[in-house]
């Protein structure tokens, strides 16, 4: 095995900074991992942990509304974890498994009680999946691969202030809904440059969530909601000894995620979260300095969108870098952390079509930690 190749199957690169990619209140929203199943190829049979934290920096300013003079929101977006393990083992040369644990939506949006627009407007969204893969290797090649996801959800949306006009304090909860979706892909290698191309389809999860709406008077019925699918493609490639080309290009159709609880739909004729499709783009180097220490740099980019967008994701677009390290602490342990900074787009809150706020300047920083046990 060249110098390259090694450098790949030690897993160093493209999983340092997992996790650290956690976005909330972006175009989409809610999207918080990048779902990708690159652990089946990892090379043996490995046992992960890891843990991420984010703190996020997303505030503004509203628009007059009727009496009440434009004022700040303060940090609306509140900081989170992101807690994953996988599981990978080989069954024989051609035959692998995978067990993955991630949060891959979520959302934690609340505005201050003091800002007379927009004040007690909130959104709380926490969704875990636990996701079972297999691979086949058809040829030193070409591999196919595909699994179920298993996943967990429920939700809390209040709506409240002067730009909610009669609606304002309007909320619902969505209970806890256990649903089912796939995973399939198929890749390319080619082991002594450590090429891999990988395309990964993530499908929708639809979710029927018993439906608790606060609405004069309370009603109760049920919800369905789609989580969206996505696309992953993502690529390596060895360009000199030691050093490896990271890239990756994730389509999620945030369009599918729509939230119509019957008295609100009634009574409006539209979704409480409204969302664009996003396309994000990585690229970025690993390292291998020593046979023990490497690290990854990489950069990332998200297009803006339509600036209107949901108060309840005050954000289109993003810009950014993430930076990693690992260190192999023996031949049966690792230890990966990261960094991750990315810059968010402006952005326009509205309600009922009218602009009610801008949002500017924010940004999301993140940190991780990364403990791998091969066997």
């Amino acid at each position: 095995m060249n110098h390259v190749a090694a450098f790949a199957a030690a897993g160093i690169g493209v999983g340092i900074v997992a996790g650290l990619g956690a976005t909330p209140a972006q175009a989409g929203g809610i999207e918080r991992t990048t779902q990708s199943a690159m652990p089946l190829f990892e090379e043996g049979n490995k046992f992960t942990l890891s843990y991420g934290y984010a703190w996020p920096q997303v505030s503004g300013t509203t628009y007059a509304v009727g009496p009440f003079g434009a004022a700040g929101t303060g940090n609306v977006a509140n900081n989170f974890a992101l807690p994953g393990f996988s599981l990978k083992m080989d069954l024989d040369d051609r035959f692998a498994l995978a067990l993955i644990y991630d949060r891959p939506f979520g959302a934690d949006v609340f505005y201050d009680l003091s800002n007379p627009v927009l004040g007690g407007t909130s959104a709380v969204s926490d969704t875990s999946a636990l996701t079972a893969l297999g691979k086949y290797k058809v040829t030193d090649n070409v591999s196919l691969f595909g699994g179920l996801r298993i996943q967990q959800s429920n939700g809390d949306i209040t709506l409240q202030g002067a730009a909610y006009s009669t609606l304002s304090g309007y909320s619902v909860s969505l209970q806890d809904d256990t649903a089912y979706g796939y995973v399939l892909g198929a890749a390319y290698e080619i082991p002594d440059i450590a090429f891999r191309l990988a395309l990964t389809y993530n499908s929708a999860i639809e979710h029927d969530f018993d439906t608790v709406e606060n609405i004069n008077p309370t009603v109760t019925t049920t919800t369905q909601t789609k989580t969206p699918s996505s696309w992953n493609l993502e690529f390596q490639t060895g360009i000199a000894e030691d050093t490896l080309l990271m890239a990756s290009v994730r389509y999620v159709e945030h369009s599918e995620f729509v939230v119509k609880p019957a008295s609100f739909y009634g009574l409006t004729g539209r979704s409480l979260v409204n969302l664009e499709d996003t396309t994000t783009y990585r690229i970025g180097v690993g390292r291998r300095f020593s046979d023990r220490i490497a690290g990854s740099a990489m950069l990332v980019y998200e297009p803006e969108g339509d600036p209107m967008v949901s108060p309840l994701a005050p954000k289109t677009g993003m810009t950014g870098i993430q930076l990693g390290m690992s260190y192999l602490v023996s031949d049966q342990v690792e230890i990966s952390g990261g960094i991750s900074y990315l810059m968010l787009g402006d952005a326009t809150p509205q309600t009922g079509g009218s602009a009610r706020a801008d949002f500017a300047d924010n940004s999301i920083t993140a940190v991780g930690l990364k403990v791998t046990y091969s066997f």
